[in-house]
């Protein structure tokens, strides 16, 4: 059965991100690191690839050189269960990065993340629109998610 593994391409810092992200999420570990041969176009012996496994999922990261980088058309999501995890993640993943809106950061490569608290995910794709608009309203105007006041909005309790 094949499967899908995402491939992160890097400059020259592909083991470095992959051992920082494998410290952030429980259950992760580097799998395999593969290095370039002589002959490639970088010097032999230099890392080439990264397999790791971030809690269960399978990824890829390769140091293919400057000409390529990360934009928002691509980000990994992170679901959590409760303000804890947000916090937890966006801290860790933000840290070097920048910060954005709507719970979306860049981490200190350039990675997109989306910090998603499972409770509002499933608030919004739930029958009660209004109590779901009301809360996309309020996400709209934070950086990292407040699971807390996201919840009041979605009750139409004031900020």
């Amino acid at each position: 059965m094949p499967h899908v593994i995402p491939s992160l391409w890097f400059d020259s810092e592909a083991l470095e991100a992959a051992e920082y992200y494998v410290s952030v999420f429980p259950n992760s570990r580097i799998d395999r690191v593969t290095h370039y041969q002589e002959g490639g176009h970088r010097p032999a012996g230099s890392v080439l690839t990264v397999d790791f496994t971030l809690d269960g999922t399978r990824h890829n990261a390769l140091n293919g050189g400057p000409e390529f980088h990360f934009t928002e058309a691509v980000s990994l999501v992170v679901e959590c269960a409760d303000q804890a995890e947000i916090d937890h993640y966006w801290d860790a993943l933000s840290l070097g990065g920048s910060e954005g809106p709507c719970g979306w950061l860049k981490d200190r490569w350039g990675l997109s993340w989306q910090i998603a608290p499972l409770p509002f995910l499933d608030l919004v794709a739930g029958p009660d629109q209004e109590r779901a608009a009301r809360a996309t309203a309020a996400m709209m105007k934070m950086g990292k998610l407040d699971l807390a006041t996201l919840m009041a909005a979605a009750d139409g309790e004031a900020n």
